[in-house]
């Protein structure tokens, strides 16, 4: 499967009162990676949003292992990669590296969704396009 790593500062407005990272701050550089792990894959959202009955892939579960504090000025890889296509979900994983030691585990179930046939202004559950999980799965 196709991984994408990035690194990431972390700033002062990422740090809480102890200067440790705030958790609800990694789970947002958790929604960018998967993001940018689809552009690496060659599908950013605006281009699929402008050429198919697609709207998004929001998140419906996620869950992280915390291992090893962040604080001001340290740079963490974000390794990101989906573990398992399904009908019309995928699971991501990231694993968050502070040079060579894991420091996070996080996981996310997300759901390839189009508009509702019913109602526009709704979204539903659509298969994920097979040129999607084929593209992934070359890496």
């Amino acid at each position: 499967m196709l991984t994408n790593r990035r690194t990431v500062r972390i700033e002062w407005g990422d740090c809480d009162a102890a200067n440790i990272v705030f958790y609800p701050r990694y789970f947002a550089f958790f929604d960018a990676s998967t993001q940018y792990l689809f552009e690496a894959a060659g599908f950013s959202q605006p281009v699929l949003q402008k050429n198919s009955d697609f709207i998004g892939y929001p998140m419906v579960d996620t869950r992280a292992r915390f291992i090893i504090p962040s604080t001001y000025g340290d740079d963490i890889i974000i390794e990101s990669t989906i573990a398992e296509f399904r009908r019309s979900s995928f699971d991501v994983t990231h694993k968050v590296y502070k040079g060579e030691a894991l420091a996070i585990e996080a996981w996310e179930t997300r759901v390839w969704t189009g508009r509702h046939p019913d109602d526009p202004a709704r979204m539903k559950s659509r298969p994920v396009p097979q040129e999607i999980i084929d593209r992934f799965k070359k890496g």
